[in-house]
């Protein structure tokens, strides 16, 4: 048996995504830059497209432009924000994606800000009351502060973050890439200037993605070339990627309360299960369910002999889970975002990441083979 815990990494297409997507290979073949009647079609597609995710996220077609996934999404909103907007000061959190904090941290390095990092929890909460201090105390400033931990699960209050950025006419970019298709987003409410989105999160295909920009804040491309994505992208756009974009997300609003109870439902259980099954275990990040992501689940191993060897024992016994973010695969560096949360490092530590898809009789399989690892290796 192969099971697939996996899915904050990436996620299974839908059939009915892949459907899609196919339909647009075989007959939409023309460049949408083009003028003829092919490249309308293809044109006429991706503005449908571009219709869809912004009426699901309550906001204009104007302000949703296609790329070719999450990190682009992130590194525009950064780098054009911060440059575009004369901004000098920026705040993030040590919890965040690399997308960010290594972009961030190549712009304080170049000398274009000053970058600092507003403290977080041993369960990954950001602290407000400081993050509005920082703002009392400084020049206008960018804030980039994800909705919810890629490896923890813990949301942040991005509603309350709106509020305080207001306050202070900072410039609010949030990665939503493990949220989006999982919560509604209602973008006319938000008081959010960018938002980072990845098709491969939620069904969808992987090589695509959207930026989010308010239109109260104009911003330069980061790629040059032509005049594609209304100027604020050049390339030619990935027309079959954004038919299955606009797709998977159509799918995820509709299926979305449905969804949330199973995978919820499956999460408590393995938590339930886990703790009968191994002493001693722990989880990390927030575990009240209004408070954190219903589709990820961060356990703390009691120390074992050959500890570091966990996951490679999972995937031989048939599960694939991640130690972290996948992002940081094949590096001996550790997760940086159990580091921050004061997570003991002589604890192995696994992610299990649920989806649609996933069933009570894999939990099950994936419990009673922990199990046996641990036993073997106590």
């Amino acid at each position: 048996m192969r099971v697939y815990l996996d899915n904050a990494a990436t996620t299974p297409m839908d059939p009915a995504v892949l459907k899609e997507m196919t339909q647009v290979m075989e007959s939409q073949y023309g460049n949408p830059s083009s003028i003829h009647a092919h490249g309308r079609e293809a044109r006429s597609l991706i503005e449908k497209a571009r219709k869809t995710v912004a009426g699901l996220l309550h906001t204009s077609p104007a302000e949703i432009f296609f790329t070719s996934g999450g990190t682009e999404a992130d590194n525009t909103a950064i780098r054009c924000g911060i440059t575009d907007l004369g901004l000098k000061f920026a705040i993030t959190s040590k919890l965040e994606h690399h997308a960010v904090i290594h972009t961030l941290e190549a712009m304080e390095k170049n000398g274009l800000i000053d970058l600092k990092f507003v403290d977080v929890d041993s369960k990954g909460h950001v602290n407000y009351d400081q993050l509005e201090e920082m703002l009392q105390n400084q020049g206008r400033t960018f804030v980039s502060l994800m909705h919810a931990n890629n490896e923890l699960g813990t949301l942040t209050e991005i509603e309350r973050v709106g509020d305080i950025c207001e306050k202070y006419d900072a410039i609010y970019h949030c990665d939503t890439v493990q949220t989006m298709g999982h919560y509604p987003h209602d973008l006319g409410k938000l008081k959010i200037h960018f938002i980072a989105c990845a098709a491969h999160k939620f069904h969808g295909p992987k090589g695509v993605g959207f930026l989010y920009v308010n239109h109260k804040v104009k911003i330069k491309p980061m790629i040059y070339g032509g005049a594609q994505e209304r100027n604020m992208r050049g390339g030619t756009e990935n027309i079959y990627g954004i038919a299955g974009l606009a797709k998977a997300l159509d799918i995820c609003y509709t299926e979305m309360e449905e969804h949330r109870q199973h995978i919820q439902g499956l999460k408590t259980y393995m938590k339930q299960q886990l703790e009968e099954a191994v002493p001693g275990i722990k989880f990390n990040g927030e575990t009240d369910e209004d408070k954190s992501l219903y589709t990820v689940l961060n356990v703390s191993f009691p120390e074992m002999d050959m500890g570091d060897m966990l996951l490679f024992n999972l995937d031989i016994a048939g599960i694939s889970a991640s130690g972290g973010s996948a992002c940081s695969s094949g590096s001996n560096i550790g997760s940086h975002v159990l580091t921050a949360i004061g997570a003991s490092p002589d604890r192995p530590s696994v992610r299990f990441s649920f989806s649609k898809y996933t069933t009570k009789e894999e939990i099950d399989y994936a419990v009673a083979k922990v199990k046996d690892i641990c036993l073997v290796n106590a």
